[in-house]
């Protein structure tokens, strides 16, 4: 009797599974239908990418070697032709040809040039404060300081990688526009930051030995020059 009783139950499985599967056998299909192709289609996806970058990385040091011959036109077209590549080759693209029109002495374009990567916000942050520095030495011959400090004094922070490249060039601006006052205190905090890499405390020591010598010493707090 038991025998009978089980037979009955795995007819009764059997028959619900049947209908589960007649009500959603065609759906699970399609999901599955859809996995293999979504996995598929992602794989081509990301060789399509890869391949695309490895092609970039070619032209890029094509046209790069192009530029350190001298051979800038060709150069220049193949930066061009980066401007639609993927990753971040179109901004180093950019970087590059602003520095080719600099080492050209076309200095007017290339500090339109790096001004307008230092602006861009598809440019990686680390990359547009690169260029905002670039078109701030390319400019300090033939700008105020205010188009100086535009450009850098949100990089001069402590918190901040160019920083000491930021308040060289300000000491530099300030100089030379002849605000000795502010110079001597972008110099000040060149000297106070452990960090300041020796090359920049060097040239800043040159600064500050000329200013010395046509300004004296800098007055202490209570007005008279410092000892």
């Amino acid at each position: 009797m038991s025998d009978i009783f089980r037979e009955v139950d795995e007819d009764i499985r059997q028959e619900k599974y049947r209908r589960l599967w007649d009500r959603f056998g065609p759906l699970v299909i399609g999901v599955a239908v859809l996995i293999v192709v979504g996995t598929g289609g992602y794989r081509g996806w990301l060789y399509w990418q890869e391949s695309q970058a490895q092609q970039a990385g070619d032209t890029f040091l094509e046209a790069v070697s192009l530029s350190d011959a001298g051979n800038h036109e060709e150069a220049d077209k193949l930066f061009a032709k980066l401007q639609d590549a993927t990753g971040g080759y179109p901004a180093l693209a950019s970087m590059r040809s602003a520095t080719d029109l600099a080492n050209a002495g076309n200095t007017t374009e290339a500090v339109a040039a790096f001004d307008a990567l230092s602006r861009d916000g598809a440019v990686p942050e680390a990359l547009r404060d690169i260029a905002a520095l670039r078109a701030a030495y390319l400019a300090v011959d033939s700008e105020d300081y205010s188009a100086i400090a535009d450009r850098v004094e949100g990089l001069t922070g402590a918190d901040s990688a160019f920083r000491a490249s930021a308040r060289e060039i300000l000491a530099l601006s300030a100089w030379k526009s002849g605000d000795i006052d502010t110079a001597r205190r972008w110099i000040s905090e060149l000297d106070a930051d452990q960090e300041t890499p020796a090359d920049v405390s060097r040239r800043v020591g040159l600064l500050n030995d000329v200013i010395r010598a046509k300004y004296g010493e800098a007055p202490s707090e209570n007005g008279e020059a410092a000892k």
